[in-house]
């Protein structure tokens, strides 16, 4: 069997479309994203900060870097996994998100957690 690799985080998302707090006609277009992030490593790990790239539609990027993920940094053990909800705004109906967490696992070896892209998008409007 082979040997499950160390330092090994999943990362899943959802995403929502929030029309409350959206406002087309201003170019503003919030959206709710929920991540999963899933210790599947051998090595116990803390989350520390993260950075993600935001796209809209028009190319225009917007660089998020910070400290942890709403207020904490999770630990993370084998097997344990992180779910927060969170949100953000670009001036287009479509964009993209994607990233990185940057971990440190309790042996003190420092490795990102890869963010896939994923597409946030405004209800009826990706045919």
């Amino acid at each position: 069997m082979a040997e499950g690799k160390k330092y090994d985080i999943q990362v899943t998302v959802n995403t929502a479309y929030i029309p409350e707090q959206s406002d087309p006609a201003a170019d503003r277009y919030v959206f709710a994203y929920t991540i999963s992030i899933a210790n599947q490593g051998t090595a116990a790990a803390q989350l520390i900060s993260r950075h993600w790239i935001i796209t809209d539609s028009e190319q225009q990027t917007q660089e998020v870097r910070g400290l942890g993920v709403v207020g904490e940094q999770p630990f993370l053990r084998p097997g344990e996994s992180f779910e927060y909800t969170s949100g953000t705004a670009i001036s287009t109906p479509v964009g993209t998100m994607r990233g990185s967490y940057q971990m440190v696992a309790e042996d003190g070896q420092k490795f990102d957690a890869e963010i896939p892209e994923f597409t946030l998008s405004m209800p009826r409007v990706l045919h």
